[in-house]
């Protein structure tokens, strides 16, 4: 039922309950006043009767009571009309105190015994529904009684009126019959005023409604709101002044959407990866990427079709994806045969896989319950060769980084050589045969140029890893204990922090050590007054974290950029190629190093090195 009609109903029902509170109140006091009429006419004619058997008795005051009333001519037609000049009185009689009748309006009742009615009195003074019984439903009659006698002694004898309330209706119906009528005039005028108001108050929802309808059917332009509704300062005005602003605000919206859709929909199509969102009832949402490729379906047509229609569960990739639903936890990486279908050839391709539980993902498509899941289909190949030219980038940049100290150590010597050739050049131009000086200096500053190209080409030299899958948890126990006689002797607590259970890493163990190794002992000549060295590990996206932290010196922030540079050093004998070639081994296992440092307050190095890829 709409809102107007019930507004509507509920104006009816209130205005037929005032009419009919009304109109009962209404008949209520009329009856009311119909039972005090009888009650005052009963007592009128009661004292009537009582002064007609009065007057009969002081005629013949010399014989008995009885005889009395017997002698009087006319007692009884006297009785009757006063009974007949009320409509509610049914019979006047005259009883001794046993109650037999002495006279009566009725003369064939003479001699009998007067029944018992109850008194009148208190169904006047009673409540509406025992006067509506009596009046309509009950035959029961009633009395009114006054005593005739000796003033000061019992009475002799008892006038009695007998009323029957059931000849009211007579008198009371028309009343009735009024109000009934004065009752539907009010009630259909009330419908009609109903109708009336519902219809003028629900005029400017109407206009609402449809300006919203406007909105709702992708509309966003709504009809230009007229100056009548614009000068109100009702809440219609308002509310009508907010629609037109929301709609303006829905066809920026709009727009904004339109272009962030299609952005993102060439964005999609561009990816390499497929990626394919399902919701909480389990069925497709969403598909992205090279869903095709991995398929061999349309991702248009997948949309809607549950996940174990896509992906059954008698398949590898299937149940890996009931189990990261089972358990709630995300996959990464896992390399998974999944089996195409291309032109009725069947050939199966291999793809990473990494499943994502999306625990507030919200959709209207069924209503499933649980988390929807994010999967991602990656080429592994496809992965490596991106993966090398990034590789290849970041060599090219590395080099020119480490190598800028290189020019600085082949210069100083030649500049040596040079200015003591000079010196050479002018003794012999003198005649001075004497150049020992400078040919040992020349000799020495030989030796230290030679000793920086081969440093420099054993440090640029090609570099074959022999990579070896190892926990990482044991890995950082490991240099943790290679470390820590030398930071027992500093007066080095070291400290082991790991989180990485189950993970392993695919490294050349021999060469990492040296480059954690390198990392490990600069922390401990910066805490020449003891401190604390810690090992952390942890997983971070699809690397592996190692940080070694120390409490020392830290690092000045004017040399942080040429922290990593070959033959960098702010040692006094230091050589200036550790941390160069931990940059270089980190980098030859596809990992990437990076420090945060405090003056004073010590140094964290973090190593992210590529988790190994478990095999399906």
């Amino acid at each position: 039922m709409s809102l107007r009609a019930q507004l509507t109903l509920w104006c009816v029902l209130v205005m037929a309950l005032i009419v009919g509170v009304v109109s009962a109140v209404d008949l209520a006091q009329e009856i009311t006043h119909q039972f005090e009429s009888t009650l005052e006419r009963a007592d009128y004619f009661k004292g009537t009767a009582a002064g007609v058997v009065t007057r009969a008795l002081n005629s013949f005051r010399t014989v008995p009571i009885r005889e009395a009333l017997q002698k009087t001519p006319g007692l009884s037609g006297d009785l009757r009309e006063i009974m007949a000049a009320s409509k509610s009185l049914l019979e006047v009689a005259v009883c001794d105190p046993n109650g037999e009748v002495l006279a009566d309006s009725e003369p064939s009742r003479v001699g009998i015994m007067f029944l018992p009615y109850p008194d009148f009195r208190p169904l006047v003074k009673g409540n509406m529904i025992e006067k509506m019984r009596v009046l309509f439903g009950d035959t029961q009659k009633y009395q009114l009684v006054q005593g005739l006698g000796v003033p000061g002694q019992e009475p002799s004898m008892y006038v009695r009126v007998v009323i029957y309330p059931r000849l009211l209706q007579k008198e009371i119906v028309p009343s009735v019959r009024s109000h009934a009528e004065l009752s539907i005039i009010l009630l259909i005028g009330a419908i009609m005023a109903a109708f009336l108001f519902s219809a003028i108050a629900f005029r400017p929802i109407g206009k609402l409604g449809q300006m919203l309808d406007t909105l709702t059917s992708g509309d966003y332009q709504p009809p230009e709101t007229p100056a009548s509704v614009k000068s109100r300062a009702d809440e219609f005005g308002v509310v009508a002044s907010k629609v037109n602003l929301l709609g303006q605000q829905l066809r920026g919206a709009q727009g904004d959407f339109s272009d962030l859709r299609g952005n993102f929909e060439r964005l999609l199509d561009d990816l390499e990866d497929a990626v394919m969102i399902f919701g909480r009832d389990r069925r497709l949402v969403a598909a992205a990427g090279a869903v095709e490729k991995f398929l061999a379906q349309n991702r248009l047509d997948l949309i809607g079709r549950p996940l174990g229609e896509i992906f059954p569960a008698t398949t590898s990739l299937g149940l890996l994806l009931a189990q990261a639903a089972q358990t709630g936890r995300s996959i990464r990486n896992r390399r998974v045969p999944i089996s195409r279908d291309t032109n009725g050839n069947a050939n199966v391709l291999v793809a990473l896989v990494s499943i994502d539980v999306l625990e507030t993902l919200q959709t209207g498509v069924g209503s499933g319950t649980g988390a929807g899941l994010m999967v991602r289909l990656r080429d592994p190949e496809a992965t490596r060769q991106i993966g090398r030219q990034l590789q290849t980038a970041d060599r090219l940049s590395a080099i020119s980084r480490i190598t800028g100290g290189v020019a600085h150590e082949v210069k100083n010597p030649l500049n040596a050589i040079l200015m003591h050739v000079e010196l050479a050049r002018i003794k012999l131009a003198k005649g001075d045969n004497d150049l020992g000086p400078q040919m040992d200096i020349i000799t020495k500053e030989i030796v230290r140029l030679d000793r920086v190209v081969k440093t420099f080409l054993d440090f640029t030299r090609p570099v074959e890893l022999n990579p070896v899958e190892v926990p990482l948890e044991s890995f950082v126990v490991d240099i943790a204990e290679l470390a820590r006689p030398l930071a027992e002797t500093a007066n080095i607590e070291v400290l082991v922090e790991q989180q990485t259970e189950g993970v392993s890493i695919g490294v050349d163990l021999d060469l990492l050590k040296q480059a954690m190794l390198n990392v490990v002992i600069n922390a401990i000549e910066a805490m020449p007054q003891g401190g604390k060295l810690r090992f952390e590990s942890a997983v971070r996206s699809d690397d592996a974290e190692i940080r070694v932290t120390d409490t020392g010196c830290g690092i000045a922030p004017e040399v942080k950029d040429k922290i990593f540079g070959l033959y960098f050093t702010t040692k006094e004998r230091g050589s200036g190629i550790g941390l160069a070639m931990t940059f270089r081994i980190v980098q030859l296992h596809d990992g990437t190093i990076d420090f945060t440092s405090e003056p004073g307050k010590g140094t964290t190095f973090a190593i992210r090195i590529p988790t190994a890829v478990p095999a399906a």
